[in-house]
């Protein structure tokens, strides 16, 4: 047996498991971000938002205040004070807050202007240079920037969308941000990839082999490894343990898009990059899977149902779902 496929098998013989954590919440959990291996936030429905600085040891659950029914779909944090929320709902109830101090306090720093806007997901390239993107709103989907760390926001323009093409509010990764400038954004009806190079002022847009054959199906993740290579995972939430067409792989920055030769075991709402074990963890409501050999092959670990994820490393990811599910990555 080669060497190569021999470092492979063992790998693969690599435990993995999400190890539960006490939330102290019962909200529906879709957002999570984590900072670094002791600080990470998460949020959800209910105008909740979570914090931890022990590496989830323990967790803070509260409600931004005057948000009590808003639903936290998006969450952006950058230390263990600061944080951004992002709500669902239509027109105004689509906001973003801002906390500065741990969450004491929140500043709400958006609210959707247009009665018919819906947001779905919000990515930050730095503390100060951001971007949301929404449903379409006129026949275009609806993208703001910021360039002061949310104070201000600009509506940048991009090509017509497919009828109500959109994107998923199901775990913050619809956006997937690189370096300064490059921004990817996986749709809904039309599992399309959108792509900026110049921070959101300027779009193309490629067709992907993505399941898009019905009003719960499409892309609903999207992560970069490099600036060239990614992976797009979705497939239909209604019937989640369904893998058909739920992942493609691109090479060349999201110009062109194929599926791999192997795919997680259904429908999967979130994918990261684990750049210390240059693996691929992907998760949804009917299992989490890992992949070792740069999407090719993928293992199920994980039966459970999960929302969202958020990396730094094989040592700090961390999974959030349905009542105040929370659990941390392990790998032996």
């Amino acid at each position: 047996m080669k060497p190569a496929l021999l470092i492979l098998l063992a790998c693969l013989a690599q435990a993995q498991s999400w190890t539960p954590q006490t939330s102290g919440a019962t909200a529906s959990l879709r957002g999570v971000s984590a900072v670094d291996g002791k600080v990470v936030w998460a949020s959800g429905s209910g105008g909740t938002y979570l914090l931890t600085t022990d590496g989830g040891a323990t967790w803070h659950a509260a409600k931004v205040p005057g948000a009590e029914t808003l639903d936290f779909r998006a969450i952006r944090a950058f230390d263990a004070q600061t944080a951004m929320v992002l709500s669902i709902g239509d027109g105004e109830k689509s906001r973003v807050y801002k906390t500065s101090d741990g969450g004491a306090t929140w500043k709400l720093l958006l609210t959707n202007p247009d009665p018919k806007g819906f947001f779905d997901g919000l990515a930050f390239w730095d503390a100060r240079h951001g971007i949301l993107a929404g449903d379409p709103v006129d026949g275009q989907i609806v993208v703001y920037t910021t360039g002061d760390g949310g104070e201000h926001w600009q509506r940048q323009h991009l090509p017509p969308a497919i009828g109500s093409e959109g994107a998923f509010a199901a775990s913050n990764t619809s956006l997937a941000v690189q370096g300064s400038g490059d921004v990817w954004l996986g749709t809904s009806s039309a599992a399309r990839v959108f792509h900026s190079s110049d921070g959101g002022r300027t779009w193309t847009v490629a067709a992907t082999p993505m399941r898009n054959d019905g009003p719960a199906a499409g892309i609903f993740s999207v992560a970069f490894r490099d600036p060239m290579h990614g992976l797009i995972v979705g497939g239909d939430y209604s019937k989640d343990k369904e893998d058909t067409r739920n992942i493609a792989e691109t090479s060349d920055g999201g110009l062109t898009w194929t599926p791999p030769l192997g795919h997680p075991a259904g429908f999967r709402s979130a994918v990261a990059w684990v750049a210390d074990r240059k693996m691929w963890v992907a998760t949804g409501t009917s299992g989490s899977d890992i992949s070792l050999d740069g999407g090719v092959t993928w293992k199920t670990f994980d039966s459970g149902s999960y929302n969202a994820l958020s990396f730094l490393s094989s040592r700090a990811g961390w999974a959030v779902g349905g009542r105040g599910r929370i659990a941390a990555f392990k790998m032996e």
